[in-house]
């Protein structure tokens, strides 16, 4: 059915990919360029006469909602660059699809309304607010892939391994840009990590040949590190560092190869100030620290619980975990473990502790790790979260815990895109 196209009413945002869903003949749509509320020509890039759903693209817009702007990325637009999802959405109209969401994904899987969760219904801007057309160049780390057949540099196209060449990325942070990827030749790379760190001048480009080509000879517009990447996923230095130095919570961070950092600027801050503010951290305490990274809320529960306090930090990556040990060498209450959240918690020998932050990976902490985290009995347990299908999910299994969210908020720190993030505050529900 690839190329059909319907004049459909297009109704509410769907969870994921800047879907909204609409119907046609008793069929679901999910169509990607549109809003709530329009009446659009839907074209289908997805799906067969026996598919549950079809996914389309809206390529003509017959009734138009009040939110909707032309799109200020020349290579956004059905069948384009699929890193942005709402470039035609006005900033606070994509806010509001975003609080939809949430709204949803807590209502049908938490089964809480957003009074229930703590939460006023808001997603916050980070950064300061920006007029209708404006876009912000927040993302410091930017993924490239490399087109084989002419060697330039673009980004994929949504659900696609085709290569959408581009010769900026609107939304890339200053430090990216300056790099000038999209400006030579990669023949013979197959995707390319742009780093740009924040609060020093750190810049990193991580490579990843393609199988049984030679790397090509690396001139950027700037110093930088370069790294590669072999088949086996091991990381070789071509030249400079293999990591960059990030500023965050009053400390310096050391990210190595291409690691897990948060991609806004103010992100890190944004998040540290949001978790200990409810926590609210005492001296003394006991604190875990889970799917930890390179110890940034370690560093921070560390700095508030003191001396007398201590701080475990659980994470599988090894990579991360000797960063994190790095990062915190000069902080005696601090422990950083490598390995499974769910394999090593219970090998610890904790049976109680007074705070919990989780920072868990796309899917969730789920239902094992929620069960042992509850038995517990922290005082007050943090969750931040980058989806709020997996948020709702995990905030059921508190619930049946005996835990309950006091607060929570939504950061819009994916500005164009459909992605947020999420800080719920959880406490034991008073017998």
């Amino acid at each position: 059915m690839v190329g059909e196209r319907y004049e459909v009413e297009v109704g509410p945002v769907a969870h994921g990919g800047g879907h909204c869903v609409a119907r046609h003949e008793g069929r679901v749509l999910f169509v990607r360029h549109a809003l709530p509320g329009e009446r659009v020509i839907a074209r289908v890039t997805e799906g067969t006469t026996t598919s549950r759903f079809l996914r389309a693209d809206a390529v003509e817009i017959l009734d138009a909602a009040k939110e909707r702007i032309p799109a200020p990325c020349p290579f956004s637009g059905p069948g384009r660059c699929g890193g942005c999802d709402w470039q035609h959405v006005t900033p606070g109209g994509q806010r509001k699809l975003k609080a939809q969401v949430l709204t949803e994904q807590l209502a049908k899987l938490a089964h809480l309304t957003p009074e229930e969760a703590g939460w006023d219904g808001s997603v916050e801007p980070v950064g300061g607010k920006l007029p209708a057309g404006e876009v912000p160049a927040w993302r410091s780390r930017v993924q490239y892939a490399v087109d084989p057949a002419t060697g330039k540099a673009g980004l994929r196209r949504h659900r696609s391994h085709d290569v959408e060449p581009v010769d900026r990325c609107l939304i890339a942070a200053p430090g990216v840009a300056e790099l000038g990827i999209e400006a030579r030749d990669w023949s013979g790379v197959e995707s390319i990590e742009a780093i740009a760190a924040t609060g020093s001048s750190d810049r990193q480009v991580v490579l990843t040949p393609r199988a049984g080509a030679q790397l090509p000879l690396v001139e950027l517009d700037r110093p930088v590190s370069i790294t590669r990447i072999d088949d086996q996923g091991n990381v070789h230095r071509v030249h400079g560092r293999t990591f960059v130095r990030e500023r965050a919570a009053g400390r310096t961070w050391r990210v190595s190869n291409g690691g897990f950092w948060q991609i806004h600027p103010e992100a890190p801050d944004t998040l540290v100030e949001a978790v200990l503010g409810g926590l609210d951290p005492q001296w003394g305490e006991m604190a875990l620290d889970l799917y930890c990274g390179v110890g940034l809320f370690a560093g921070a529960l560390a700095d508030r619980v003191g001396e007398d306090g201590a701080v475990l930090g659980i994470e599988s990556s090894k990579q991360a975990v000797i960063d994190a040990r790095h990062n915190l060498a000069a902080v005696d209450n601090v422990r950083i473990e490598c390995d499974k959240v769910e394999s090593l918690l219970p090998r610890t020998g904790i049976t109680s502790t007074d705070l919990i932050v989780l920072d868990p990976p796309r899917a969730g902490a789920g239902r094992e790790t929620v069960a042992h985290l509850v038995g517990l009995e922290a005082r007050r347990i943090a969750y931040v979260a980058c989806d709020p299908a997996a948020l709702a999910r995990d905030l059921a299994f508190f619930r049946e815990g005996g835990y309950r969210p006091v607060s929570l908020r939504a950061f819009d720190l994916f500005p164009m895109t459909h992605h947020f993030e999420c800080v719920a505050i959880l406490e034991p529900v008073a017998e």
